[in-house]
């Protein structure tokens, strides 16, 4: 969508009818900042500069970012979801069960798998939103 965190952002919530409150840029740029992030991990970041915000002002705004299409959010485990921003380039995340390292792939390694999917069963499959664990190279090698 590319609506980063300055004029553009401000513009795009506008548009649907939002203000650009100082809470909602914080945690977009705390998603963007950390790359992949918990809302624990998002509510640290903010707090380095404002720390009167609660974890459910973020739980909050990152519903809302998701809802106008800033944000994505993937499993990675069985831990809080993790947030990251939706200009990112699509993704599949790689999890190792052994060392817990995360490896961002691009989306159409997945492909084959989802236009199986739809020619079997008739299922558009978002796979951004999940993981795929097994084990890393270095892990396999050892």
């Amino acid at each position: 969508m590319g609506a980063g965190t300055g004029p553009e952002l401000r513009a795009e919530l506008r548009a649907r009818g939002l203000r650009l409150t100082p809470q909602r840029q914080l945690v977009l740029q705390a998603v963007t900042a950390l790359r992949h992030g918990t809302p624990d991990e998002i509510l640290a970041e903010v707090r380095r500069t404002a720390d009167g915000v609660n974890i459910s002002t973020v739980y909050r705004t990152l519903e809302l970012l998701e809802e106008v299409g800033l944000v994505r959010h993937a499993h990675l485990g069985h831990r809080a979801p993790t947030y990251h921003s939706a200009d990112d380039a699509g993704h599949l995340h790689l999890v190792c069960r052994e060392c817990g390292t995360v490896t961002e792939v691009d989306v159409a390694e997945a492909d084959a798998f989802a236009g199986r999917m739809r020619e079997r069963h008739g299922f558009e499959t978002d796979v951004e939103h999940f993981a795929v664990y097994g084990r890393c190279a270095a892990c396999a090698s050892s």
